[in-house]
């Protein structure tokens, strides 16, 4: 008679070893990023990719298909939102995937993404493109080939490589949320360019000290949430969190003494990345219960406290009193409030307004699609790319550094990823609105720089589930609703009508921010 919990035990022991390769290799990663002389680069990409084919061998090894078969028809493991459950159903789901990609095909992607990365920076630097193009080229035809082998009955290419980011995501559902979100935001931006109140830019065109910055940063992460005892906050040329075990969270940031935006806002968004990591159940780490639901719902922690939390005016006056202490200039925490506020079309998406920054996805969406499927070709990227920002955004590239070589993502691979940044965007509005209805006074308690008490909703509500709910039940179930843009438009038009002369949302209880 088969013993399910030795079973179990067993295969969970297999995963959590997984795990320890794995978390190995991403930290190999980090340094690259952070610290690795540039020389490095060609070995660097040997180890990741050796590692890379390790793991690969683990998740597809024979022994977990033959404990998943016994685990069949074992009570505990029927029940599929439980740890138990959870488990074995999204492990059975990850272990049929991963089979169908070839190990060799593993390895050259860990390699290529090493090199894509390094010729990115360099390309960027130089604002030289055609630096880049055969990373990219050599990245896109290996993506391909993932997409092709991963593809289920009905998948296109690119929404293969979307599920791995977004569970079950289709893309034309996608264009079809994008479409309207995009008609309310263009509705949006037309009141904001009629508005008769205009923000001052004195307060972003200041120099401000990088020491300064980075005591701020460290400051603002602490205060919101993050635990700096299993975290650290380091500087790279494009921010990002990654998480190396249940207790060593590495979130990073960029600091320029001419926008100070850019490091506060990139800190409160990877703070939010690490405080969603932190959050996850400790003892499941490596498994799905350890494990985040989506990047749609991992995208919602960040830009909810960049946001929802950071972007909101009682934020700024909680931390004017910081900010002159830092800086050693006393001004109001409504100016620094409509300062981080303005809207204007913008180069960058990284310091994009709110209101404009989803745009900016909607142009990427539809060009890597374009690449993917072969519609697009690398040769012609800049220029359409320069022509959609133009058309999308209102503003044209004056170079490829602020244009197409303005984002990491595509020279790590990361085809599928950036429409994940918009779902996050509409679970977070949905989220905060939900927090605020249930906890009362969310507004009082931020000015105060209570933020405990929000930490804990979103622990209880989204965080402590792990990846046993798919995104759209952990919406459901935590917000009473399926996801919507209502939140979002109603929260952009309130904190804009703060600033501008633009309608309020119709309905004050829709969100609070």
């Amino acid at each position: 008679m088969t013993n399910h919990g030795e079973v179990f035990n067993a295969l969970r022991a297999h995963l959590r070893k997984t795990s320890l390769v794995a978390s190995a290799s991403e930290l190999l990663e980090w340094d690259e990023r952070t610290g690795m002389p540039v020389d490095g680069r060609e070995f660097r990409a040997e180890q990741v990719a050796y590692l890379s084919g390790l793991v690969h061998d683990m998740r597809t090894s024979p022994e977990i298909e033959s404990w998943l078969d016994q685990l069949s028809g074992w009570s505990d493991a029927d029940a599929p939102h439980g740890d138990v459950g959870a488990t074995v159903r999204l492990v059975r789901k990850d272990y049929e995937k991963q089979k169908r990609l070839p190990k060799a095909l593993v390895e050259a992607i860990a390699s290529a993404t090493v090199r894509g990365q390094g010729r990115w920076d360099a390309a960027r630097k130089a604002d030289d493109y055609r630096q880049f193009q055969p990373a990219l080229d050599e990245m896109i035809s290996l993506q391909r080939q993932a997409g092709e082998c991963l593809a289920d009955d009905g998948q296109t290419t690119y929404e293969a490589l979307l599920d791995q980011y977004e569970p079950d995501a289709k893309a034309d559902e996608l264009s079809r949320v994008f479409a309207n979100l995009r008609g309310e935001l263009v509705q949006l931006l037309d009141e904001i360019k009629g508005s008769t109140r205009q923000v001052d830019e004195t307060l972003l065109k200041k120099q401000y000290p990088v020491d300064g910055q980075r005591s701020l940063s460290r400051t603002l992460a602490e205060a919101i949430g993050f635990d700096f005892n299993r975290g650290r906050l380091d500087e790279t040329s494009h921010p990002f969190c990654t998480n190396l075990g249940p207790s060593d969270c590495r979130i990073l940031t960029r600091y320029d003494s001419s926008w100070l935006p850019g490091s506060i806002f990139g800190t409160l968004h990877e703070a939010g990345h690490g405080m969603y990591e932190q959050g996850l159940p400790q003892d499941w780490y490596g498994l799905p219960p350890g494990t985040y639901a989506s990047l749609g719902i991992h995208e919602s922690q960040s830009r909810l406290w960049e946001n929802l939390v950071g972007r909101s005016a009682e934020f700024w006056q909680c931390f004017a009193p910081l900010m002159q202490e830092t800086f050693g200039e006393n001004i109001a925490a409504e100016k620094w409030h409509a300062s981080f506020n303005r809207v204007t079309p913008s180069l960058i998406r990284v310091e994009a307004d709110e209101a404009t920054y989803n745009l900016h996805i909607i142009v990427r969406f539809e060009l890597e699609q374009a690449l993917i499927s072969g519609e697009l070709s690398t040769d012609d990227l800049p220029a359409v790319w320069n022509e959609r920002y133009e058309n999308v955004i209102g503003v044209r590239p004056p170079s490829d550094a602020d244009g197409v070589l303005q984002d990491v993502h595509w020279s790590a691979g990361l085809f599928g990823y950036f429409p994940t940044y918009t779902l996050g965007n509409l679970i977070a509005a949905q989220l905060y609105a939900a927090a605020d209805k249930s906890l009362g006074d969310l507004n009082g308690m931020i000015a105060r720089g209570e933020f405990e008490p929000l930490l804990t909703w979103l622990r209880e509500n989204v965080h402590a589930h792990g990846r046993k709910y798919s995104a759209d039940e952990i919406v459901q179930n935590a917000t009473g609703r399926s996801l919507s843009a209502e939140p979002l438009v109603a929260s952009l038009r309130e904190r804009y009508s703060l600033v501008y002369d633009v309608s309020p949302p119709a309905s004050a209880s829709t969100t609070s921010s």
